[in-house]
């Protein structure tokens, strides 16, 4: 075979590679490099939805996102939580049912005997503990022509125990403030009988036997109207003070 012919097959085979290289790449999709960029902290880098953040705003009143702490408390103007739940504690129950110091009981001139408005708090307090007990109000304050009432909630430990309306009477405007506290102190009065404290006031026959033995009526005048009538008063308290006299 001569020069010029080999020449001439090498030319064509040349040819015949290259189409069929060209071709191949056609149906071929090329390889593409990308290089990743480290993602920003300031920059939002997925479409997934952030959960709301519990930093407090620059203010310093308001926290975004968050659950203020009064949301989670009871409402305790229409809540009944814990009510008959469980009974208090042994110790507890002894106390608060314990039999009344017949020296603590007052008497007023009409012969309704009474326990102190203090003296209900002090048994709360030995019961539950100062701050383990309170009053919360479920009504406005109604104020009557003469009669200030409020409705009230007695918790103890968490739990509703009592619910009660409390009412004193006021003759002069400037006294209602006085009157709201005095209705306060009645609503309290009236939730501790559902705790048995001084349960024993409200029963007739022990109510007998005090007065008879604790008490005694004697004639009194009432000095602004000079009128003269029957009175009741405790045997060791003396003779009645102003507005009366023995």
């Amino acid at each position: 075979m001569s020069l010029a012919t080999k020449l001439l097959s090498s030319t064509r085979t040349a040819l015949a590679t290259g189409r069929r290289t060209a071709a191949l790449g056609l149906r071929t999709r090329p390889t593409v490099y990308f290089h990743q960029t480290p993602r920003q902290a300031s920059y939002a880098t997925t479409t997934t939805e952030e959960p709301p953040s519990t930093e407090a705003s620059t203010n310093g009143t308001e926290t975004v996102g968050s659950v203020a702490p009064n949301d989670t408390a009871t409402d305790w103007s229409r809540s009944y939580a814990g009510l008959s739940e469980r009974p208090f504690s042994k110790e507890a129950s002894d106390v608060l049912l314990a039999p009344i110091d017949p020296h603590d009981v007052e008497m007023k001139p009409d012969g309704m005997i009474y326990l102190p408005e203090i003296k209900y708090r002090r048994i709360l307090n030995k019961a539950f503990g100062p701050g383990g007990w309170g009053l919360a109000p479920r009504t406005e304050t109604n104020v009557g022509a003469k009669v200030v009432s409020r409705e009230y909630a007695l918790v103890c430990l968490g739990r509703l125990v009592a619910i009660a309306r409390g009412e004193q009477e006021y003759f002069d405007p400037n006294g209602i403030a006085t009157a709201t506290e005095a209705c306060k102190s009645n609503a309290l009065m009236r939730c501790c009988k559902d705790l048995g404290i001084a349960s024993e006031l409200w029963d007739p026959r022990f109510i007998r036997e005090f007065k008879e033995k604790h008490c005694v009526e004697v004639w009194a005048e009432h000095i602004p109207t000079k009128k003269k009538k029957k009175i009741w008063r405790r045997k060791d308290q003396g003779k009645v003070g102003y507005p009366y006299q023995e």
